[in-house]
């Protein structure tokens, strides 16, 4: 069913007024604000490159922590302790480049596993250093573990906030782009219903008239 112009106006005004956030504006050049707004967090990068530069501080210092403890540990907690320092290191250079690249990109799968990271491998791995006092904890190690700790509990918490305004982003403008197809396609419907009320006017039957007409013709020629 073709609707009027002045109705598809209206309803592409409506759409974009209920799924456009009103908090956040956009240029408008060549496409919908919802394809020009930034949903990147600007705390979030914040945090990500005190982290970066944090981390070797953390790295370094853990590292000859744990020389300077190495004899008095027990054995099981020497293993442990050099496992957890390895796979800290490796988690977070896979977790900031995640972190990066989902952030400044607006990249949904590379925020999510970013905050995957941070939520589930990273965060458990350094409390468990933090908290554990079997592992005779220094000082140094203490201090720069709570910093650790607190720049994961914000970078999940702002992560998350992140994923959501991304989310819900893509949502607004896959409902616009498909309300734009279905805009597009109106015009055509319409020549489409245009052509075929042409093609029908060449198949429209004969007025009443005619049809008595003819036919009280060819009654009176049979009766002659």
């Amino acid at each position: 069913m073709s609707l009027p112009e002045p109705v598809r106006r209206r309803l592409n005004s409506f759409s974009r007024t209920v799924f456009t956030d009103s908090n956040r504006t956009g240029p408008e050049q060549g496409g919908n604000i919802a394809d020009n707004e930034i949903v990147s967090s600007l705390p979030l990068q914040m945090s990500l490159y005190f982290n970066l530069c944090f981390f070797p501080c953390w790295w370094l210092s853990s590292v000859v922590m744990l020389q300077l403890k190495y004899p008095v540990l027990p054995d099981y907690y020497k293993f442990i302790l050099v496992t957890i320092i390895v796979l800290t290191s490796l988690i977070e250079i896979i977790r900031l480049y995640l972190g990066y690249m989902g952030n400044l990109q607006e990249k949904v799968p590379e925020l999510a596993g970013f905050w995957l990271l941070s939520l589930l491998l990273q965060l458990p791995l350094i409390l468990f250093v933090l908290l554990n006092e079997g592992l005779e904890i220094q000082p140094l190690e203490r201090a720069v573990n709570i910093i650790f700790v607190v720049f994961l509990v914000f970078q999940v918490i702002t992560a998350f906030l992140a994923l959501k305004r991304m989310v819900n982003q893509l949502a607004t403008r896959f409902r616009l782009h498909e309300f734009d197809r279905l805009d597009d396609k109106l015009p055509s419907d319409n020549l489409a219903r245009k052509k075929r009320k042409v093609e029908a006017s060449w198949f429209v039957e004969p007025p009443v008239e005619e049809v008595c007409s003819a036919s009280g013709g060819w009654g009176s020629a049979t009766r002659a």
